[in-house]
């Protein structure tokens, strides 16, 4: 009883408003000191504690600072250069470029929001110039942006495998599995993101094929002035993933890596980032970490109760008895996990949800790196589908268009990416073969 109390009292504070790690930190105090069996046995502040003490945490204030150096910076505008030259002569060549830079972007920042607004504030003018549809734009553009959290490096598999990892020791599967870790949900980011990339291309491609738009002849001196210009760029996610999956980084020491490149390039090569707007950057960076941490820390102290209580092999056992297959489980996770991204943000689902979630996958023998890139997926449809969907605000403002006009420019994307989850839900091998072929 005193559980359904509390839980009422947390839906309450989220109707008014509340802030989330305020939410999350009442919930842990009350369940702690009123419900957890024979009373208070573990201290919350040696949760806390314990949350920030892991050292994979800083790859994310890190990939911030990255992200914000490559912004103000120009190795955008030149990765956006090259792909314009390599696809430009191709129908619909622009759209083409604009997905192309959003999956290079991506492997860059690690955030779909930055993604959008970098490329989308740079192509959406000459998209429209060239007299590509203003819909099509938006909706290509704002679905594009949303690569960043599935093409790696990504900072919610960071905050999933953080999160995850504590709720999954000690649990058996009868089926050999993949080590849960960011490099290896690094890994099985690629072969999805790549497919949802390339979903994105051949949709405009096929789109743009019957329109007669503009198309640039296409020149090797061109891709090779572009190629020359943004060599550094275009090395930047070279010198991150490669680092990683050669195994000469870890992904806190590629997120270093990234911001000691992007600003070493930026400064010396480019020239157009000035070093008295670097503490800009860093403050942008503070701020965001300063909403993201109480929530993370506050969060992990609530998973460690619901372990301590085995809550998620409660739930687990439950569902074993009303759902029997492999199959029938996945697709009631996919239909909840759509409906959790349209209500709440990808970083509080991965905290609410993906500790409950991730101990159950086992009992269906589900790989959980496999599970870890389906939850992903998800979220990342979620970034398009309202009320909550943040690239759909983003993209208002950014391209101002009432937030209408951007959910009808998203639908057709949307549909496509779904055709995306399936794909990568019943075709493990999309995620799984590049991890084992690497032999981790």
């Amino acid at each position: 009883m005193t559980g359904w109390l509390i839980f009422g009292l947390c839906l309450a504070l989220l109707a008014v408003g509340e802030y989330l790690f305020v939410v999350i930190g009442i919930a842990t105090v009350l369940c702690v000191a009123f419900v957890q069996t024979g009373g208070v046995q573990t201290g919350i502040a040696s949760d806390l504690f314990s949350a920030v003490d892991k050292e994979v945490l800083l790859a994310i204030p890190f990939f911030i600072v990255a992200g914000g150096l490559i912004t103000r910076g120009q190795i955008a505008a030149r990765l956006v250069e090259l792909a314009k030259a390599l696809l430009g002569w191709i129908p619909g060549g622009l759209a083409l470029t604009a997905v192309l830079a959003c999956m290079f972007f991506a492997a860059i920042s690690g955030s779909s929001p930055v993604t959008l607004i970098a490329i989308g504030s740079m192509l959406y003018p000459s998209m429209i110039k060239e007299g590509y549809p203003e819909r099509f734009n938006i909706g290509l553009l704002s679905t594009g942006g949303t690569l960043g959290i599935i093409i790696p490096p990504s900072i919610p598999m960071i905050v999933y495998a953080i999160m995850v990892g504590e709720s999954l020791k000690g649990i058996d599967s009868e089926v050999e599995m993949t080590k849960l870790s960011v490099t290896n949900l690094f890994i099985a980011g690629v072969g999805p993101g790549l497919l949802l990339g390339g979903l994105l291309m051949v949709y405009a491609f096929l789109t743009c094929f019957r329109m007669n738009l503009p198309r640039m002849p296409f020149s090797l001196r061109s891709v090779g002035v572009a190629l020359y210009r943004g060599i550094w760029a275009l090395l930047l996610p070279v010198v991150i993933l490669g680092g990683i999956y050669l195994g000469y980084f870890t992904a806190t020491e590629s997120a270093a890596a990234a911001v000691v490149y992007a600003l070493f390039v930026e400064l010396v090569f480019h020239r157009e980032l000035k070093l008295r707007q670097v503490p800009d950057v860093l403050l942008e960076a503070a701020e965001l970490m300063g909403q993201l941490f109480p929530i993370l820390v506050l969060a992990y102290s609530f998973n460690l109760f619901l372990t301590f209580e085995s809550v998620p092999e409660a739930a687990a056992e439950w569902l074993q008895g009303v759902v029997s297959s492999k199959v029938s489980f996945l697709i009631l996770a996919n239909l909840f996990l759509l409906v959790v991204g349209c209500l709440m943000d990808i970083m509080s689902a991965i905290l609410i949800f993906a500790p409950l979630l991730a101990p159950m996958v086992a009992q269906y023998g589900i790989d959980p790196v496999h599970f870890g890139i389906i939850f992903i997926v998800n979220l990342e449809i979620g970034y398009l589908t309202p009320p909550m969907g943040i690239n759909l605000f983003v993209a208002s403002g950014l391209f101002k268009k009432p937030l209408i006009e951007v959910v009808k420019a998203v639908f057709p994307f949307i549909m496509l990416y779904l055709l995306g989850l399936a794909l990568v839900t019943y075709f493990p091998w999309i995620s799984l073969a590049l991890v084992h072929a690497m032999g981790k």
